[in-house]
């Protein structure tokens, strides 16, 4: 059912981490192996089959629609989240609507490193088309610049964002930014960043952005570039509909995914992971819509 997919399982990539890692205790069952690592114990469903092996540090898998969590790993520790907190950001946007309105770029917006789109100041865009970009490419100055526009300031936009994961119920996190990018006092959970994508996935503009594998971004000057989404999972797993990913040195490799099998659909979140997030997301992914369906 699930064949024919460009990554590994991931089963298969931590069998062979775990022939080197003697912290680790393995326990084998059928039909696929789970880690448990004695700071995050593995949790999942009862009724549902043994999860893949996974290397990051938290992980999470739910179901968006009842909210039901059917695996847990490590998701209530506080960690970076990186990019993947842009859904927050883009929730806010899309929530308060007025897509179509002329955005215009200040000098501010553009100092942030490293991913950017090169906004230059003085420049206007429509804001639905800087969301676009923000979801796809994950361009940092769109975040500032979007926060900006909308709030007045990045504060102020960080309030608007803490705000908002109050009434989400988050419990787990603080936000300074717009982006991810590290700053003192800013942290999400696993948990957390499913909650946000939870809510996000159900919005259909957002929805209809992160399922775009590819983007036409025309420049104020009418230069066309094409951003690719940096959702590996996306273009490799036919089931795959989104969402967000984020990495930063501090952070690690960090992963929302969302998919849809025969009316089931699942979210699954990785943070703190190494080069293996893409098999870890796509794995839990497809196990999740597997055994449900």
């Amino acid at each position: 059912m699930f064949a024919g997919l460009a990554f590994a399982s991931g089963v298969d990539a931590a069998k062979k981490r775990e022939s080197s890692t003697s912290k680790r205790r393995a326990r084998t069952g059928s039909p696929a192996a789970y880690v448990q690592e004695p700071d995050a114990p593995v949790k999942f469903q009862n009724g549902l089959s043994q999860p893949p092996l996974i290397e990051a540090k938290s992980a999470i898998v739910l179901d968006p629609r009842s909210g039901r969590v059917l695996y847990d790993k490590g998701a209530e520790i506080r960690r970076e989240a990186a990019s993947t907190q842009k859904l927050l950001t883009a929730l806010l946007v899309a929530e308060r609507g007025g897509l179509g309105d002329p955005v215009r770029v200040e000098a501010d917006d553009t100092f942030c490193e490293p991913t950017k789109l090169g906004l230059r100041a003085g420049d206007v865009y429509r804001r639905g088309n800087l969301l676009q970009a923000l979801l796809v490419k994950s361009a940092n100055d769109v975040a500032r610049c979007l926060a900006r526009s909308q709030s007045g300031s990045i504060e102020s936009f960080a309030d608007d964002m803490n705000r908002k994961a109050q009434q989400l119920g988050l419990t787990g996190s603080h936000f300074v930014n717009p982006n991810g990018l590290p700053a003192p006092g800013q942290y999400s959970t696993a948990r957390d960043i499913a909650r946000i994508a939870r809510y996000a996935y159900f919005n259909p503009t957002i929805r209809n952005i992160v399922s775009t594998q590819t983007l036409q971004f025309q420049y104020a000057d009418g230069r066309i570039r094409e951003l690719k989404n940096t959702n590996k999972v996306l273009g490799a797993n036919p089931y795959c509909n989104g969402m967000k990913t984020g990495y930063t040195n501090a952070a690690g490799h960090c992963l929302v995914a969302s998919g849809t099998y025969n009316g089931i659909h699942v979210i699954a979140v990785v943070m703190a992971s190494r080069k293996a997030v893409w098999t870890d997301a796509n794995a839990l992914l497809n196990w999740a819509l597997a055994t449900q369906g």
